[in-house]
């Protein structure tokens, strides 16, 4: 059977690559190398296109699990590992580097904390946070053969967090978390899902610069998550629901100082999104797109 997953490995990750549109053949190697199942749990699974109900695999045939779709971990809860071309995409966007040091919040049971230490390397750092403890649980299981992987099993919120060259959040937010901003070096990345519990938001990315007001921001994409908890507000995600329907694409620059002016896209508490463009970073990103379109 090991053979077979191999077989349904390879063709799997240059399936998911190509709908990513990604062109970095670590992230085609990462989805090739980690095998998914045991992240999955013994099957039959539940799969999902998102948005539809759940569909019973009919039994344990690895083949089911490598395909581009949500696999549940627990359908009742609606938790799931997430759609993998969407994942390789923003993590084509955001470009992991060897040798990196990423903060994970909300590991699941550790599919793309697997994925960020192959792309990090052996040389790089992950620190994986889970707030749930049966998934912390069967993250710490899977996880522990993986030595720059470190499972804490509490939230990524509300706690000094080690310093970072990317955060990447896995859990639906209505604003970003003041700790993730201050753990970033300068240079680095926060992606994380502007979208509270319930909400068709989008995949932000910020980069802290090395100097100045001016945060570059972008949306690499549109993303719904279940929420992550303390980040969430009814009001900002009614006006969250309204700006996204003006459209996203145009948000180019983040501010923490300073009242809104007329570029603002998006205000939160002490926070905002204008259209006003930052300075590039130095090793920009691909341009943000729906990556559902050919």
């Amino acid at each position: 059977m090991e053979d077979r997953s191999e077989k349904y490995r390879a063709f799997f990750a240059q399936l998911i690559c190509a709908a990513a549109r990604t062109t970095d053949p670590r992230i085609e190697e990462a989805f090739r190398t980690v095998r998914r199942e045991p992240f999955a749990g013994p099957g039959p699974w539940s799969i999902s296109l998102g948005g539809h109900p759940y569909v019973t695999t009919p039994d344990d045939d690895p083949a089911f699990v490598y395909q581009n779709t949500l696999l549940a971990l627990d359908s009742k809860r609606g938790l799931n590992i997430g759609m993998p071309g969407a994942h390789a995409y923003w993590l084509g966007g955001c470009g992991v580097r060897q040798g990196e040091t990423v903060l994970q919040i909300g590991a699941g049971s550790g599919y793309y904390t697997a994925i960020l230490a192959h792309l990090v390397g052996p040389a790089g750092r992950v620190y994986a946070y889970e707030i749930d403890e049966g998934l912390a649980s069967l993250a710490r299981e899977n996880l522990k053969e993986i030595t720059q992987v470190e499972l804490r099993e509490r939230s990524g919120v509300g706690l000094p967090l080690p310093d970072a060259d990317l955060i990447y959040v896995c859990a639906g937010a209505a604003q970003p978390a003041r700790e993730w901003l201050d753990a970033l070096r300068p240079g680095g990345r926060l992606v994380f899902p502007l979208a509270p519990e319930g909400v068709l938001g989008g995949m932000l990315m910020i980069t802290r610069p090395e100097q100045g007001a001016l945060w570059p921001a972008k949306f690499l994409g549109r993303a719904q998550f279940i929420g992550c908890a303390g980040l969430q507000d009814e009001d900002a995600a009614r006006r969250l629901t309204e700006a996204f329907a003006k459209g996203w694409e145009q948000v180019r620059s983040f501010r923490r100082e300073d009242a809104p002016d007329e570029t603002c896209w998006f205000a939160g508490d002490g926070w905002w999104l204008s259209t006003t463009p930052a300075a590039a970073p130095a090793d920009p990103v691909p341009p943000s797109a729906d990556i559902t379109q050919p």
